[in-house]
């Protein structure tokens, strides 16, 4: 039987990496991708030629049509401080009432997919983050519309489960990078690459210890395409899925530093409630996805990010290096 599939926030980072999996099956009959290009960018879709995808340029949360979907995916918010902490109302909006909007699209029977964040752990006492870890987060400090609209999110979905009976599927992402970043993305990975290919000078907020589990995306997403639906699942979540080798951000700063010669680094001061540290328990998802592992380690997936950004700059894309890192 061929199947209907909604992806929200289709054109974005993860999002369009998505698609490229979701054109792959043979059972897809249609794929529509819902994308306001807040933070999605078009050239991240403009290299399919397929008549199964069609985009509709909206609000999510705005989204309407009398289609009912087999599957939906919902994507749709920005995953950066600087993007969210703007405009803290349209990120809750698109995560809660994209939600609560995509699941009236959803067909008797189907199944909708929630993209979380390992920001709802907050500033972890704990490491490393089990899903049954309840978190530290200050639900009214400057990063909540994010952290709290995405636990919302999570909860309605959960509810919906348990007394509707509607199948879904939900993963915690644990700080991803690679290829189709925004360059002024503010994360501490394609800021570092942006400000080495323009300025030379690499930000760094506090002394650089507060570590990270970087995820190359690759590996992200064949994880989400096991879970989401090509493994037979029997598992709502919450799913953490990122890799568990946890790095300095001074010493991901000092490797990129080796790489292109002559950049320098720039010690600044601290940025409020900058999470310490942050490292995925990975053992329920070894146990849901038996033999995945995120295998690039952040030297490789660098390396080959550097590259795409490199590209970016030989066809002429903006690249121009953002403001304060926000991680």
């Amino acid at each position: 039987m061929t199947k209907s599939v909604l992806i929200s926030g289709g054109a974005g980072f993860i999002g369009s990496h998505l698609v490229d999996r979701l054109l792959r099956r043979s059972d897809l009959d249609r794929l529509l991708v819902v994308d306001n290009f807040w933070t999605g960018l078009r050239r991240n879709l403009s290299h399919i030629d397929d008549p199964r995808l069609r985009i509709v340029e909206c609000d999510v949360e705005r989204f309407r049509s009398d289609d009912r979907f087999d599957e939906i995916l919902h994507m749709a918010s920005p995953a950066s401080p600087p993007w969210y902490m703007r405009e803290p109302v349209r990120t809750i909006k698109a995560n809660v009432g994209g939600a609560l909007n995509l699941l009236d699209k959803l067909a008797p029977g189907g199944r909708i997919s929630f993209a979380s964040t390992s920001e709802v752990y907050g500033d972890p006492l704990i490491s490393p983050q089990p899903e049954s870890y309840r978190g530290a987060v200050d639900c009214t400090g400057p990063r909540s519309s994010y952290d709290e609209s995405k636990r919302c999110t999570e909860s309605l979905l959960f509810e919906c489960h348990r007394t509707q009976g509607i199948d879904v599927r939900i993963v915690r992402l644990f700080n991803v990078y690679g290829p189709r970043t925004r360059p002024d993305d503010g994360r501490a990975v394609s800021n570092f690459l942006s400000q080495a290919l323009t300025t030379g000078r690499l930000t760094v907020y506090g002394d650089g210890t507060q570590s990270r589990s970087w995820g190359y995306v690759d590996d992200i997403v064949d994880a989400l395409e096991r879970y989401f639906w090509l493994d037979p699942v029997d598992y709502c979540g919450p799913l953490n899925i990122g890799n568990d080798r946890e790095i300095a951000v001074i010493d991901i700063a000092r490797y990129i530093a080796q790489l292109i010669p002559g950049v320098e680094i720039d010690i600044c001061p601290p940025i409020p409630q900058d999470p310490t540290n942050r490292r995925p328990d990975l053992a329920l998802c070894r146990r849901i996805l038996p033999g995945w592992e995120a295998r690039i380690g952040y030297e490789q997936g660098i390396a080959r990010t550097l590259d795409w950004f490199r590209a970016q700059v030989e066809h002429g894309a903006d690249t121009h290096a953002p403001g304060p890192v926000r991680l």
